[in-house]
């Protein structure tokens, strides 16, 4: 046991004297935690971002105008009146999401088509192809604004009662229209009927058109705290780093046995297990001593709230122990320290991806999300997530923490057989 000590006692000197080490093991994940936190939604306080529109204003007519107005007054939007050119220009160097154009003589043809009197007029929206998600939400703000504004003026505008007029005109002694000329004749009334009160109360007619007939009520739902972006980003970048400190834990084992100091520690009165135990143990604490400083270092800046602190240090000691296990089978299995650092660094990193560590794993496909399941990774991120802002109990850091102490076995296990089979 005291040799065990020492061994372990001499790691840990080691590495906190690898001033590279700590800074890339411990300041990277927090750097990148907290950009990524930033684009996850910060800690759940700073409101929604504007999106960014062109708007190119070629209907003068008060329907397109009222458009325009209501889209620059759309809390959702930020936007930026331009020209045609100039909007096809910024949309084509990325600088602009989406532009809209509302072309001249729009409203007229939009009123036209309301009622199925006229062809449809096509609205351009010019968009940067990486960005289709932004380009539906505009589409759908812009549809109401449209509906909105056309169906005002229709009911009770200029345009609507010339098209009323119109349109009556043309369908006289046609029997094939008889509904359509119905539905006019009533919305003439209509109009008229808004005058009369427009003229008793000595101002303008109402001018409401249709409108969404209902709103949402959002309320986001957690067993835990209020959700925070920074508590993925944070047990993400965390267990990516730490991944590469058991990938430095198995070079250096490689380099070692590089420079005979492997041979000369397993000449001392030691055996092989004690040496690999001492080194998993070194590795392991090291690991939970940085997954613990990070989450410290997102709970005191970032506001990170840890909801099961016992369930937090269960699943964080069972991706230590994993780390450390990872790092032996890396030191196992390399034939050299620079072909076994790249196949490493190689896993390491699909490994990190397919367990979710850079976007959560319900972004992806839900053949994906069954693939990953067999990725240690995976357990690790959602054990932290559970423990942290989803605030799940300590049946699911059971779980997670069960499943990376399998793999931990597995791993340490192969390590230790292909250790003892290169000493025959």
């Amino acid at each position: 046991m005291t040799a065990l000590i020492a061994l372990i006692r001499k790691d840990l000197k080691l590495y906190l004297n690898d001033k590279r080490a700590l800074m890339l093991n411990l300041l990277m994940p927090i750097v990148l935690a907290a950009f990524f936190g930033s684009l996850f939604g910060g800690a759940g306080e700073s409101k929604t971002s504007k999106i960014d529109i062109g708007l190119v204003q070629e209907d003068s007519s008060a329907v397109g105008r009222k458009i325009g107005d209501g889209l620059k007054a759309d809390t959702s939007l930020r936007v930026a009146e331009m020209s045609r050119e100039e909007a096809q220009q910024r949309v084509k160097s990325g600088k602009l999401g989406v532009a809209v154009v509302i072309p001249a003589g729009f409203g007229e043809r939009a009123g036209s088509a309301l009622f199925g009197a006229g062809a449809k007029p096509e609205l351009p929206l010019y968009y940067d192809p990486s960005q289709s998600t932004v380009l539906a939400m505009v589409k759908g703000l812009l549809t109401q604004h449209v509906m909105q504004t056309v169906s005002a003026e229709m009911f009770n505008g200029e345009t609507g009662r010339r098209f009323t007029d119109q349109s009556l005109q043309q369908m006289e002694g046609r029997k094939d229209d008889a509904e359509l000329t119905e539905l006019l004749g009533s919305l003439k009334k209509f109009q008229a009927r808004e005058d009369s009160k427009a003229a008793a109360a000595g101002g303008a007619g109402g001018k409401a058109g249709l409108s969404m007939p209902f709103d949402t009520k959002d309320e986001a739902l957690s067993s835990g705290p209020r959700y925070n972006g920074y508590a993925h980003s944070f047990a993400g970048m965390g267990v990516q780093f730490i991944l590469f400190m058991g990938v430095d834990l198995g070079i250096g084992i490689l380099l070692a046995r590089r420079m005979g100091i492997w041979n000369r520690l397993l000449a001392a009165p030691v055996t092989l297990n004690q040496v690999l135990l001492a080194r998993a143990l070194s590795g392991a604490i090291i690991a939970l001593g940085l997954l613990v400083a990070i989450f410290l270092c997102g709970v005191l800046i970032f506001k990170v709230e840890i909801s099961n602190p016992a369930g937090f240090l269960m699943v964080g000691l069972g991706f230590a122990l994993m780390t450390a296990a990872f790092g032996l089978l890396i030191a196992a299995f390399g034939k050299t320290p620079e072909a076994a650092r790249g196949m490493a660094v190689f896993a390491t990193l699909i490994m990190v991806m397919l367990g979710g560590a850079w976007v959560p794993s319900f972004i992806f496909p839900e053949w994906m999300q069954t693939l990953t399941i067999v990725i240690p990774t995976r357990w690790a991120v959602d054990g932290l997530d559970a423990m942290t802002w989803r605030g799940l109990g300590m049946e699911a850091a059971l779980r997670c923490t069960a499943v990376q102490l399998a793999f931990a076995a597995g791993f340490g296990l192969l390590a230790l057989w292909k250790f003892r089979a290169e000493r025959r």
